[in-house]
């Protein structure tokens, strides 16, 4: 039983549900349920219903899209069971978060850490509500696994910077308003010689030209910075340490894309749902292909136990200060994952599910195969595998390169 000297936490949490309940009902358009947030994706410019935008602002004011980030700045300012109380609230009632993209996955987080109070206030508050869609400006065409050999330079010119170079695999760098991008500052030190700087994708100079993927989509794209005029206050941190930054931001985007994050929300429906309606049942309403059987319980049990893995280290990260390099294990694994599923699917649905176009297919068969081709990128971006498991070597097992 509480007592005055103890305060009775679990009736806080339970009057803090309700609280979100009521918020639902009043806030949440019955029109949105079950769908999805397109602000996440980096597959096309955002253009909200009414409906949506409703949401989004309903949201944005309490600033429970990013729920633990300081209120100060616009966050919700919750506990972590305050935060866990809103995500199973909008899962009851099938509702999605509509604040997401980049800004929370990758360089909210990162700016919470390194930027100025000047910059914070700036930036952090309309990520919050989602106003705003940042790209990452990290690769090049000579620098992708040795991203420390980028070449962009950003030349000082007293009050401000002037940015010439190329970078490539910017998501959604075609309907962002601004990049957070690692530059050159110094050619005489290939790591202390980046600066972690903020750039505008409308300033004068800056060109993006889209890529067409195997999937027929065009997320990525080249960026090219031609006499790009960069303000001195746009500068994240000290010039120099922007490796350092960069490096803090990477485990944010490891963490998100595996199933610490993004993908957990992309499994949907359970894989033995999906075969019950492409294959033929028994008596008892299983499945009769007891190999195919064998192969998605087989999957079903690994993936859930790596969601309960991540969970347990995201959890364990944070509690010791923010991500660390687990987000490495977590995204060789959890792509290697999405990518098995995808494969799967194909399996289940047969011909129907080798479709790329033509009324005989369903969206969902359409999409599916989109999600197969692009889903073989997973293991690429954010880094790659290899470079993964140089980190895990490394950082997480302590086995250093022998002189």
């Amino acid at each position: 039983m509480a007592t005055q000297l103890e305060p009775d936490i679990h009736a806080d949490e339970e009057a803090f549900r309700t609280e979100v309940q009521q918020f639902l009902a009043a806030n949440f358009p019955a029109e949105l349920k079950g769908k999805a947030n397109a602000l996440a994706g980096v597959d096309g410019p955002t253009d909200e219903t009414p409906a949506q935008t409703k949401w989004r602002e309903a949201v944005g004011r309490r600033g429970w899209g990013t729920p633990t980030w300081p209120k100060e700045y616009g966050g919700g300012g919750l506990t972590k069971a305050q935060a866990k109380i809103v995500e199973q609230e909008f899962a009851k009632v099938g509702a999605y978060n509509p604040i997401g993209g980049m800004g929370v996955m990758m360089f909210g987080p990162t700016l919470l850490e390194y930027g100025s109070e000047k910059q914070k206030q700036e930036h952090i508050p309309p990520i919050c509500r989602g106003e705003i869609r940042w790209c990452q400006g990290y690769s090049e065409p000579n620098a992708g696994s040795d991203l420390a050999n980028l070449q962009t330079f950003a030349e000082d010119k007293g009050d401000h910077y002037i940015v010439n170079g190329q970078k490539t695999w910017t998501s959604g760098g075609q309907w962002a308003d601004k990049c957070f991008a690692i530059v050159r500052t110094d050619k005489s030190d290939k790591h202390r010689g980046i600066s972690f700087m903020l750039i505008d994708m409308d300033a004068p100079g800056v060109e993006v030209r889209p890529i067409t993927m195997i999937s027929g989509t065009s997320p990525f794209c080249e960026t090219f910075f031609s006499d790009v005029k960069v303000p001195k206050e746009n500068l994240v941190g000290e010039e120099g340490q922007g490796w350092t930054i960069g490096k803090r931001l990477l485990q944010h985007e490891r963490t998100n894309i595996s199933g610490g994050g993004r993908l957990a929300s992309m499994m949907g429906r359970s894989l033995g749902e999906i075969a019950k309606r492409y294959g033929k049942t028994d008596a008892d309403g299983e499945l009769a292909d007891k190999v195919l059987r064998d192969k998605i319980a087989d999957f079903e049990i690994r993936w859930n136990s790596f969601l309960l893995t991540a969970r347990r280290a995201v959890e364990e990260s944070k509690a010791q200060g923010g991500v660390s390099e687990i987000s490495s294990v977590l995204k060789k694994l959890g792509t290697k994952l999405s990518q098995e599923r995808s494969e799967l699917l194909i399996e289940i649905r047969g011909l129907q599910g080798l479709g790329w176009e033509g009324d005989e297919f369903t969206d969902g068969e359409l999409e599916a195969v989109r999600g197969w081709l692009f889903g073989k990128a997973t293991t690429i971006y954010g880094g790659s595998t290899e470079i993964q498991n140089n980190i895990i070597a490394k950082r997480v097992l302590g086995m250093l390169d022998h002189q």
